[in-house]
């Protein structure tokens, strides 16, 4: 009975074990033929590699034709006199091309991109629609003969806008603007957009003394005045002379042969002509794209076209809807730069103070520039690109000359030094230490007097080395916008803070190797010293 029932099992058994390879069979075949077909498919995505890797190959040799192609065209295109600052399609194109190095993005593999993308990672373009007030900022009056900046509203201006327009375009200002006083405030200009305006009064100033002389000082020195709008800042471009530059001056200095007079005259640019170029396209956005943001300042005496009350003076006029009496200045007309009208910074043969008035005109134009590539024209249009190479090669010059120098001065005084080691014959004689080998006891030998100040200097200097680094470190990586003003320092003072622990940790190191015992004072004393003496 044990044996039939010992039988039965193992029949049972095998009969299970033989379905089962049964079963398996189709399956293992169907592995074989799923093997199989990644096999093909791994021949095919090679067959497609290589068909790649041919397609790159002529691609690349199709990319140095048109890239010769290029240099050919755009050379032509400088032969013929095209300009690199227009608004045209043709500048533009020019500009890209001359720019193209700069255009690359990443850090090994460099992609092409727009200049926006490289200088300003994370910035969005902004849509106004139509007859919407665009703000316009001013920024301070400088000079590059000087470094002493003026606030737009201490020069004789018309007076700011209102302050419930103020608090409605007003900007947030983060700790880095504030510490540097960058203070952002409203220009007394309106700017609807896509509204032309013809010549429109602004204001009369009466200027007169102590003013009047400082205001020529101001253009003796060439002080040039900087607006923004839509965060472009305003440019002067001469297309004559291919050239283009940020603010419009102050005024003017006319020489003795100009004038006909002994000295120099001084004439006030009281006029401006604002060309603001903007892009519509209603397939990829709604609204309107500013472009461009031009100026073309105007010297004109109002007082030889007709009279300008005094009662007007000090007041915005196109705000409070006076005018009158503006009579030089008409919606229909449009002021030129002419010799015989230019508005001279003098006071009257009796003394009496100067009045001074105050217009502006804005035209919109369109374009077909995208907004990505609005910031060409301010780097092209820089003639003073090269001086930063001449300064890095200068200051590597002298760092190797330096090197020279000193290398020269150790090797003069180790030569006996070293002479004498090299005659060692013994052990003993190998093992006293002679000559410039004494130093290494006093380099690391604590300090006998004030180890705390050089405690709290090397922590200090931590802190600070830390807090640069890990700025040019978030530079690198796009993560400051530099269009933000004051963001740097911001980074830099809260990087600073954070770094705290690097200078506390070096400190402590070094005041415990100094065998020291006062820590708390020390801690204390690295954390205020470096905030206390600025």
């Amino acid at each position: 009975m044990a044996r039939s029932t010992c039988s039965a099992r193992l029949l049972i058994r095998t009969a299970l074990l033989l379905s089962i390879c049964f079963l398996l069979n189709p399956a293992d075949a169907g592995r074989r033929g799923f093997r199989k077909n990644k096999h093909d498919g791994g021949e095919e995505r090679r067959a497609q590699e290589d068909d790649k890797e041919g397609a790159r190959r002529v691609g690349r040799k199709e990319r140095k034709r048109l890239e010769r192609e290029k240099a050919v065209k755009f050379a032509q295109m400088k032969a013929d006199g095209q300009d690199q600052i227009s608004m045209t399609k043709e500048a533009a194109e020019l500009r890209s091309y001359e720019l193209r190095k700069k255009k690359k993005k990443g850090l090994f593999r460099r992609k092409e991109a727009s200049l926006a993308q490289v200088l300003f990672p994370g910035a969005s373009p902004e849509e106004y629609s139509e007859r919407e007030p665009v703000p316009a900022f001013v920024e301070q009056v400088e000079s590059k003969r000087t470094h002493l900046p003026f606030d737009f509203y201490d020069l004789p201006s018309c007076p700011e806008p209102a302050e419930k327009i103020q608090k409605r375009f007003r900007q947030r200002k983060n700790l880095g603007s504030r510490l540097m006083g960058y203070k952002l405030r409203m220009s007394p200009y309106n700017f609807p957009t896509k509204v032309d305006k013809g010549c429109t009064p602004l204001c009369v100033v009466e200027i007169g003394g102590k003013k009047l002389r400082w205001l020529r000082k101001l253009v003796d020195r060439q002080y040039r005045v900087h607006l923004t709008l839509d965060q472009l800042p305003l440019l002067m471009r001469s297309r004559e002379l291919n050239y283009a530059v940020r603010g419009y001056p102050v005024g003017f200095k006319a020489p003795p042969t100009f004038t006909g007079l002994q000295e120099d005259e001084f004439y006030l640019y009281n006029h401006i002509k604002f060309t603001i170029t903007y892009r519509e396209e209603p397939n990829e956005f709604e609204g309107v794209r500013i472009i461009g943001f031009d100026a073309h300042p105007v010297s004109i005496d109002y007082r030889k076209e007709g009279e300008i009350k005094s009662l007007t003076q000090d007041t915005n006029l196109e705000a409070a809807g006076k005018a009158d009496g503006f009579s030089g200045c008409q919606a229909d007309s449009s002021p030129i730069n002419d010799p015989e009208s230019y508005l001279k910074l003098r006071s009257g043969s009796s003394g009496e103070p100067l009045n001074i008035g105050f217009s502006y005109e804005v035209h919109w134009q369109e374009t077909d520039i995208a907004w990505a590539d609005r910031w060409d024209v301010y780097l092209v249009g820089s003639p003073d690109d090269e001086i930063h190479y001449f300064a890095i090669v200068n200051s590597l010059m002298i760092v190797v000359f330096l090197t020279g120098a000193v290398a020269t001065i150790m090797i003069r005084t180790l030569k006996k030094d070293i002479a004498g080691y090299n005659e060692m014959q013994t052990i003993e004689e190998a093992q006293e230490e002679t000559g410039w080998k004494l130093v290494h006891g006093d380099v690391f030998r604590p300090p006998q007097s004030y180890p705390m100040l050089l405690c709290v200097l090397v922590g200090s200097g931590a802190q600070i080395g830390s807090a640069f680094f890990a700025t040019l470190f978030a530079s690198m990586l796009r993560m400051l916008n530099p269009i933000k003003k004051g963001q740097a320092l911001t980074a830099v003072v809260v990087l600073y803070v954070f770094c705290g622990v690097i200078g506390g940790y070096v400190s402590a190191r070094l005041y415990k190797f100094c065998d020291a015992k006062a820590w708390k004072r020390n801690t204390i004393a690295t954390a205020l010293a470096f905030p206390a003496v600025i």
